[in-house]
């Protein structure tokens, strides 16, 4: 991400479309009965619907990456806010939640989120804990090289669930054993933290207007 981007041009999680239109879309339903799916969007396209993006999920030139039950998602996502937020915030962009419908994701970040959603898509929900700490624990060019050796090779949402490097993906992030909390309780902290300054500065900017 780019400091020189136009910051309110950024949609949802760092989504710049000046800067490229190529980028990754999460679709949060209003229901837990429905799945959480994401999407690689090659075109930004601000009429898209979510019955639009849904339509070509497996079809002929697919956008579809893969499709997460309610509680998978609720167990990574507030994990995956505060990573993408907290680097954000490095780069002056206003952090940002996730929404039912549609979410924009930076292009980089929707790489590192598909690692993480790969690795739990088959997974005991018992160990989506263990694969939140290592994902957690790769540097973002690391995930990054995963998502592409991954998505060439078992990219399709659904012919390939489970095979290949996908299934490798969910052995190395479940299996790997980091201690719980190593990566995870220090992300949350520093989050806190940057809530706490955050208020505080608007505190002080209330007061200064009065």
């Amino acid at each position: 991400m780019s400091k020189s981007s136009t910051k309110n041009k950024i949609l949802d999680f760092g989504f710049d479309h000046a800067q490229s239109e190529h980028h990754f879309i999460v679709i949060i339903p209003k229901t837990a009965k429905q799945e959480i799916t994401v999407h690689e969007i090659s075109d930004y396209n601000l009429d898209q619907t979510i019955e639009g993006i849904q339509a070509n999920f497996i079809g002929p030139g697919h956008s579809g990456k893969v499709m997460l039950h309610y509680d998978k998602w609720k167990a990574i996502e507030t994990f995956c806010r505060v990573e993408f937020n907290q680097r954000m915030r490095i780069n002056g962009v206003k952090a940002a939640k996730w929404k039912q419908g549609i979410n924009r994701v930076h292009r980089l970040f929707g790489k590192e989120l598909m690692v993480l959603a790969w690795a739990i898509e088959d997974a005991n929900p018992g160990d989506i804990q263990q694969a939140v700490e290592n994902w957690l624990g790769l540097k973002p060019e690391e995930r990054w090289w995963l998502y592409t050796i991954t998505n060439a090779a078992t990219g399709h949402p659904t012919h390939h669930k489970g095979k290949g490097w996908r299934k490798a993906l969910r052995f190395a992030l479940t299996e790997n054993p980091v201690p719980e909390g190593r990566y995870t309780q220090t992300l949350l902290d520093d989050e806190k933290n940057n809530l706490f300054q955050e208020e505080n500065d608007l505190y002080k900017g209330t007061k200064k207007t009065k």
